[in-house]
């Protein structure tokens, strides 16, 4: 796997082996514990998706941790994620996958956040050493945005971010990438010459990486808890259908030109 501009390729792998799981007749294997004898019953889901993730069950500040990130990310009213797989389910009612599936396509960094990105940030630059002001002040000149500041709804700050701060500053989990997202905060206000909120994807992505998280967990931790929230509102979308409802008022609110 290589790397360009900062993202990962994936490419030709070496032996065609996977480390994930394995189905024998009598047994299922995931990560080397046998899945009913082992992990059925012991772990709770969250621990199971850190095993599956990284391969290794999660310590106690790990678990909380994920299952904070995950209750904070889930969901967040009738945003197009959510809106697109009710009318897609209300098209098409049997086909709650397919609803899913549309919710999911569009979750990329506008509508579920930066929080991949906001981690590359973190980590490049403590490799780096450059101070955040340097990097904020490029960005602005450049006309580009920084990830993980600014929020349409959440001024002046983001009630999830700093309470997913709270926590970690009690818990004594706020580390070198915590305090580097506070110091790009700092770096944001002086350069813009004014406070942009810290939203809930910088606080993710600086958490995970304090706990050893990979960055390529501050992106699948969003996906599964949306996909949470997208099961919520299709099962009301089945009991209080309002699919049709959203597209009528789609086409009231826009004008035909010819």
């Amino acid at each position: 796997m290589r790397s360009v501009a900062g993202m990962p390729q994936i490419g030709k792998a070496g032996a065609a082996v996977t480390h994930i799981s394995q189905a024998y007749p009598d047994r299922v294997e995931v990560r080397g514990h046998d899945l009913a004898g082992d992990l059925m019953g012991r772990l709770s889901f969250t621990e199971y998706f850190h095993l599956l993730l990284t391969g290794r069950e999660p310590t106690e500040e790990q678990r909380f941790f994920l299952d904070l990130l995950l209750v904070a990310i889930a969901e967040h009213g009738m945003m197009p994620t959510n809106v697109a797989a009710r009318m897609t389910l209300a098209a098409d009612p049997g086909s709650l996958q397919g609803a899913v599936a549309a919710g999911i396509l569009g979750a990329g960094p506008v509508v579920l956040g930066t929080s991949e990105s906001c981690a590359r940030l973190l980590e490049e630059t403590r490799a780096s050493g450059r101070e955040p002001r340097e990097i904020v002040a490029e960005i602005h000149a450049a006309a580009g945005k920084v990830p993980g500041f600014g929020h349409p709804v959440h001024k002046p700050v983001d009630p999830r971010a700093e309470r997913i701060l709270e926590l970690a500053d009690e818990r004594g989990a706020s580390g070198q990438h915590v305090a580097l997202a506070r110091a790009f905060r700092d770096a944001v206000r002086e350069v813009w010459g004014k406070p942009l909120t810290m939203n809930v994807s910088m606080t993710i992505a600086a958490v995970l990486l304090d706990l050893g998280f990979p960055a390529t967990a501050a992106k699948a931790v969003p996906l599964l808890a949306r996909t949470a929230g997208l099961l919520a509102h299709l099962a009301e979308e089945v009991e209080q259908p309002v699919g049709f409802t959203l597209a009528a008022a789609a086409e009231e609110a826009v004008d035909y030109e010819r």
